[in-house]
């Protein structure tokens, strides 16, 4: 899965809604392997299959004291796919916000209570890292390789590929078709449950922690040390990549549902 997008090579533009309008709209063509990628502070992210062949995203935005139209939504180009970003009025003083792939860019409200939900369709292949702050993140029956975090706000995601989740205040479920990212994956919260459906067959090296919950699995796991109800060391299968699994305050699954 590609996580991090090449250096932004241009900025371009849009297909935006009229003057005035506080909806966004962005069309594009990415090949199988790209990666659109979202980045969010306030608001919703929520991804569907396309039924176009391309990339279509939409934002909307409202606000109960501050102005959305101040808030504006940059997309840049990359090597590797397109960074989409929820860009926040600069603050004196203070680093400038900027939209950039990956760990580039800086994202700050200064105090602007916007919300920007973004709604992503994307066409099979095409790979998904979703960011955001105080919101909730679903991704439902795609076919590429997600990556989604938030703080404030549940996670879900089901998708043909494979998949890494986060957040802290909130519940992460995800459901993926294959296990297979190079450097296994990350499946964490601090305040809700984590459930996870794996595909059948799999072999993996499971890593499983709670302080507050259980730890429970229909796969059957080769333990290794101490038989402990809140943390588990194990293999699946042949073992291999590992699948790490935290919460402090909930309870963690390991799903086998074809």
């Amino acid at each position: 899965m590609a996580v991090r997008l090449a250096v932004a090579v241009s900025t371009v533009a849009v297909l935006a809604a009229p003057a005035g309008a506080q909806d966004f709209q962005w069309k594009g063509r990415l090949d199988a392997g790209q990666t659109i990628e979202i980045k969010g502070v306030n608001g919703n992210i929520t991804s569907t299959p396309s039924s176009s062949g391309d990339v279509e995203v939409t934002a909307s935005k409202s606000a109960r004291h501050s102005n959305p139209a101040e808030v504006r939504i940059e997309v840049v180009r990359g090597g590797d796919g397109v960074t989409i970003c929820a860009v926040y009025p600069n603050a004196r003083d203070r680093e400038a916000n900027r939209c950039a792939p990956g760990d580039g860019g800086h994202m700050s409200t200064n105090n602007n209570d916007t919300q920007v939900h973004f709604d992503v369709r994307l066409p099979a292949g095409v790979n998904l890292i979703a960011n955001t702050v105080n919101g909730e993140i679903k991704a439902e029956s795609l076919q590429g390789d997600v990556n989604a975090h938030t703080v404030n706000g549940s996670v879900r995601v089901s998708t043909a590929g494979s998949a890494e989740a986060a957040t802290v205040n909130g519940s992460v479920t995800a459901s993926m078709g294959r296990f297979d990212l190079r450097d296994g994956a990350t499946f964490q919260t601090v305040n809700g449950d984590v459930t996870v459906n794996l595909p059948p067959g799999v072999d993996a090296s499971v890593r499983a922690d709670t302080l507050n919950g259980s730890v429970r699995s229909e796969f059957p796991i080769t333990v290794q040390g101490t038989v402990s109800p809140r943390r588990l060391r194990g293999t699946i299968g042949n073992g291999g990549r590992e699948l790490r699994l935290s919460t402090v305050n909930g309870s963690i699954r390991l799903l086998n549902t074809p």
